[in-house]
């Protein structure tokens, strides 16, 4: 008779203590979002991220409206090659002002917080994506009689080039400064590239610090997914830079 109420107290004893049914739900679902989030957030700062396409100066590789994946493993563990597509910071005076932002400011504070976790692309309004010509050390020059580049004396052919463009309709004679990357776009007759800035600190090459990293894949529209592979064989005869 004596243990009957004690049993009885046990069970409403832990009846209360054990947590209901929709607190374990909400538990459950806050560490997982948690989880997602500094995932999502480690991944974007050291390994890749996510950018919006926003103009025209890299088509037809590259459309408007393209959302690209950067590997920030290189620069850094990985190098820099020509022929890759980079994204990186504007080194100054490459890009008019951004507009003023848009929506209310709600959805504005929103959009800046899943975007700098890595949940949104982030919008090209100080960036800008490029494919590299030439590296540090490298003599870049426009144009030979045939109208192509030539990096360290030797003529590319260009097959990413937008249909009926030219190399370049600007000439110039370049040696790109060790630690820079001379840039341009792959729709040449549409493309403020290294060629427009070359009054600038660098003559128009962009700092190695200044790359986000190297866009390797298209995620969006799903009917352009895929690989944004390096033209290698564009590149194969050039040979090392000479001099200092």
């Amino acid at each position: 008779m004596t243990d009957e109420p004690t049993r009885e107290h046990a069970a409403a004893h832990r009846t209360k203590s054990a947590p209901s049914g929709w607190w374990l739900v909400v538990r459950e679902t806050a560490i997982i979002l948690v989880s997602a989030i500094v995932l999502s957030l480690v991944v974007k700062t050291y390994l890749a991220q996510a950018f919006y396409i926003p103009s025209g100066s890299m088509e037809q590789t590259l459309e408007i409206g393209d959302r690209v994946m950067v590997t920030k493993l290189a620069p850094g563990p990985l190098q820099v090659h020509r022929g890759d597509i980079v994204v990186f910071k504007d080194p100054g005076g490459w890009l008019p002002p951004p507009p003023p932002p848009s929506g209310s400011a709600p959805v504005r504070t929103v959009r800046t917080l899943l975007t700098y976790i890595g949940l949104l692309p982030q919008d090209s309004g100080e960036h800008l994506i490029k494919r590299v010509i030439g590296v540090g050390g490298d003599h870049v020059t426009c144009c030979d009689d045939r109208g192509r580049l030539t990096v360290n004396g030797t003529a590319i052919d260009e097959p990413y080039l937008a249909a009926g463009d030219v190399p370049s309709e600007i000439q110039f004679d370049v040696t790109v400064p060790q630690g820079y990357l001379w840039v341009m776009g792959d729709n040449r007759q549409n493309s403020e590239d290294s060629r427009y800035h070359q009054g600038n600190p660098g003559g128009g090459a962009v700092p190695m610090s200044d790359v986000v990293g190297v866009a390797f894949v298209t995620l969006w529209p799903l009917d352009r997914v895929r690989l944004l592979r390096n033209p290698g064989p564009t590149f194969a005869d050039v040979p090392s830079p000479t001099g200092p």
